[in-house]
C-alpha cells in the first residue's frame, strides 16, 4: 500500500502550486503580446511567480513569437528566473522570479522583432536592480505593429522620465523587415521608488519636427517625397507653424533596405505626441508620408496629454509609482484597458478611468492611478 499513500503527497506541491502562482489567462481583451510583457515584467519586480495560458490565442499564428520569446529570456535572465514553457508556439509559460541583478543583458530576437518591445519588457525591471545594468538589445528598430526606435527615444523617453527613469539608449545599428540585424544599446540606472505623474493640461503645440529616411538601395527622393507629403497634409490644419521633417538617407549603421518616416508635436506644457508609418513594396512615399501626418493629428486633435501609443505603455508606471497619477489621454485604447487590468491583477494599485467633455466639445479621458508604491528592494 506504501505507493498508493505515497502517491497524494507527492501531488501536494503541484496542487499547492497555484495558491502562489498568478495564472493569467494570455487570451484576454487585447489578447497578445502585450499581456506577457506587461505579467512578466511585473512578476519580475513584485516576486509573484505566473503561469499564463492560452498565448495569442486568437492570433493567425497562436503562442509565442521569436520576439516574445526573446523578451521572456530577456526578463527571466535579468531577475535569475526560472522560465517553463519557453518554446516557439508555446502557448503556456511559467515565470518564477528570483533576484533582480545588475549587469549587462543581452537579447537577440534574430529577426526584425522589434528591439523598443523588448525594452518595454525589461525597462521596468532593470529599474530595481542593485545597481546600473545595460541591455543589449538586437532585432528590428523600425519595425511594424510596434514604436519605432524615434518614438521610444523622443516620445517615451522624455514623458517617462518625469517619473523618475533615468536610462541611455545608443543606436548602434538600425535593423529593418525582414532581416533586422539591429542592435541598440540601453543604460538603465536603479530608482528607489518610481513618483506619480500628473499630464493634465495639454497647452499649445508649439514645434512639429520629424524624419523621413530610406537605408540600404532605396533612393533619396522616396525620402523627400515622404516628407512633402507630410508637410502637405498637416499645413490643412495646422497653418500657423514651422514643420521641419528632414529627408535623410542612412548610409552607414543601417542593415537592410528600409524606409520610413516619423513627425512628433510638442506642446507649451511639454506633451508629446507623434505619427509614423513604414514604407512597404508597391506603396507611394506620398501615401507613407500621408499616413504619418494624419495620424499625428488625429493623436492632437483630442486636447488629450499623450497619444494613443504612449497610453498604455505609461500604465506599469502608474502602478508601480507612491502616490497618485493622472494623466488626460483621448479614447482609451484596448491596449491600455488590457494593461490596467494586469497590473490591478498583480499589483496593489487600483485604477479609475472617467470622461470628461469640455466646452468644445472635445471628449477626453482622465486615467487616475493610486500606485501600488514599491520599494527597491536591492537597494
Amino acid at each position: 500500500m506504501e505507493p498508493v499513500n505515497m502517491e497524494p503527497v507527492n501531488m501536494e506541491p503541484v496542487n499547492m502550486e497555484p495558491v502562489s502562482e498568478q495564472q493569467i489567462d494570455g487570451s484576454l481583451m487585447e489578447g497578445g503580446g502585450q499581456i506577457l510583457r506587461v505579467a512578466a515584467a511585473l512578476s519580475c519586480i513584485t516576486g509573484s511567480a505566473i503561469k499564463i495560458s492560452n498565448i495569442r490565442a486568437g492570433r493567425s499564428s497562436p503562442g509565442l513569437r521569436p520576439q516574445h520569446l526573446s523578451g521572456l529570456q530577456l526578463v527571466s535572465d535579468l531577475c535569475c528566473g526560472v522560465l517553463q514553457g519557453a518554446n516557439i508556439s508555446s502557448t503556456d509559460v511559467s515565470l518564477t522570479p528570483g533576484q533582480i541583478r545588475s549587469g549587462n543583458h543581452t537579447a537577440d530576437t534574430q529577426t526584425a522583432g522589434s528591439v523598443c518591445l523588448l525594452l518595454q519588457v525589461a525597462l521596468p525591471c532593470a529599474l530595481y536592480a542593485d545597481a546600473p545594468s545595460q541591455l543589449i538589445l538586437k532585432g528590428g528598430t523600425n519595425a511594424e505593429m510596434a514604436p519605432q526606435i524615434d518614438y521610444t527615444l523622443k516620445v517615451f523617453k522624455p514623458i517617462v522620465e518625469k517619473f523618475g527613469v533615468n536610462f541611455d539608449c545608443d543606436v548602434r545599428m538600425r535593423g529593418y523587415y525582414p532581416r533586422g540585424g539591429g542592435e541598440v544599446i540601453v543604460k538603465v540606472n536603479p530608482i528607489r521608488e518610481l513618483q506619480p505623474v500628473i499630464m493634465m493640461e495639454r497647452g499649445n503645440i508649439t514645434k512639429i519636427h520629424g524624419r523621413a529616411f530610406v537605408a540600404g538601395v532605396l533612393p533619396y527622393k522616396l525620402a523627400k517625397d515622404m516628407a512633402a507629403a507630410a508637410v502637405r497634409t498637416i499645413r490643412k490644419e495646422i497653418k500657423e507653424l514651422y514643420i521641419n521633417i528632414q529627408p535623410l538617407q542612412e548610409k552607414e549603421n543601417s542593415c537592410g533596405n528600409g524606409n520610413g518616416i516619423i513627425i512628433i508635436a510638442e506642446s507649451s506644457t511639454g506633451c508629446m505626441f507623434a505619427g509614423s508609418a513604414l514604407g512597404k513594396k508597391g506603396v507611394y512615399a506620398d501615401k507613407i508620408g500621408f499616413e504619418a501626418a494624419e495620424m499625428l493629428l488625429r493623436n492632437i486633435r483630442h486636447n488629450g496629454c499623450v497619444d494613443e501609443f504612449l497610453q498604455d505603455q505609461l500604465i506599469i508606471f502608474m502602478a508601480l509609482a507612491k502616490g497618485t497619477s493622472r494623466i488626460r489621454t483621448g479614447a482609451v485604447t484596448l491596449h491600455t484597458q488590457t494593461a490596467i487590468h494586469i497590473a490591478e491583477q498583480l499589483t496593489l494599485a487600483k485604477f479609475t478611468i472617467t470622461k470628461c467633455e469640455d466646452e468644445l466639445s472635445s471628449v477626453t479621458y482622465i486615467i487616475e492611478c493610486q500606485g501600488s508604491g514599491v520599494h527597491n528592494r536591492n537597494l
